[in-house]
């Protein structure tokens, strides 16, 4: 059977909040992470992810919670494939309301009450309810979330010197990488800029990001093309734009990252959902 993805665009006017529905037979996603939460139901198989240096499997009806900047993948644990529904907030989205940032510590659980609340939401935004219920549908399901599920981040630990140092120099190393997608610094180029050998830059960048300085590139040239595609960019001029030799090169990481081609997410994007606009 042949794998299905249909992504979906929708805005509040304050927030965007991109939305997937999927059924995979023989797909699976290469290493990546988000810059958002990604919050998915699996509706039938079960799928398998490693996440934080674990494998975990969600089954039917099991809610995952996957924090930003987190390396994961995905890929079915069985025969049959699996389906489910993600919806991907940003921090400021999913945490609105609440006075700090928690940590989500379990990334599946068993919750029957919120899962039901964020596939209806998933379906109310996907079929272009009334915007005032699908709104509200969304803005519970996200509540619910971080009021089950989020943990005080507040340790009452120090961070020590050296942690900051790392968090300045991989700062340094990001802000360098971004500064022209289309042309990236050789790696001693970049260890250079921060004082550290090749091999040390390697280390300390992997040890904070999960990837190594040029995965870390692909990926952000991959969450760049998403936002060109969605803006009505066509992949030719994409993949030009955020630094992908060609279109083919384009095409072969975007789905290993999002599941569809360049231009099956462009059209499924077109046409954003608009609440409250």
């Amino acid at each position: 059977m042949a794998d299905e993805a249909r992504w979906t665009h929708f805005t509040d006017g304050q927030h965007s909040l991109d939305l997937l529905t999927a059924r995979y037979h023989r797909h699976a996603f290469t290493p990546h992470s988000h810059a958002t939460f990604a919050i998915g139901v699996v509706l039938a198989g079960r799928e398998q992810i490693e996440y934080r240096g674990a494998v975990h499997t969600a089954g039917v009806g099991s809610l995952a919670i996957l924090e930003p900047d987190e390396r994961h993948d995905g890929r079915s644990a069985g025969p049959a494939g699996w389906a489910y529904r993600v919806l991907y907030p940003s921090e400021a989205m999913l945490l609105e309301g609440f006075a700090e940032r928690p940590r989500f510590a379990e990334p599946i659980v068993d919750d029957p009450a919120t899962t039901r609340l964020v596939l209806a939401a998933h379906e109310a935004v996907t079929a272009g309810a009334d915007p005032l219920a699908a709104q509200s549908l969304l803005t519970a399901a996200l509540h619910a979330i971080v009021r089950r599920h989020g943990r005080s981040s507040a340790s009452g630990a120090t961070p020590r010197p050296g942690d900051r140092a790392a968090e300045r120099t991989v700062n340094t190393i990001r802000d360098r990488l971004l500064a022209d997608l289309r042309c990236a610094p050789g790696l001693r180029e970049l260890a250079a800029g921060v004082e550290l050998s090749p091999y040390h830059l390697l280390r300390v960048f992997k040890d904070a990001t999960g990837f190594p300085p040029h995965t870390w590139l692909v990926l952000e040239r991959v969450c760049r093309a998403r936002h060109l595609l969605a803006a009505g960019a066509s992949p030719a001029q994409v993949s030009t734009a955020v630094g992908f030799a060609d279109q083919a090169h384009l095409t072969r990481w975007f789905k290993r990252v999002t599941g569809v081609t360049p231009a099956a997410y462009r059209k499924s994007v077109q046409d954003p959902v608009r609440i409250g606009v």
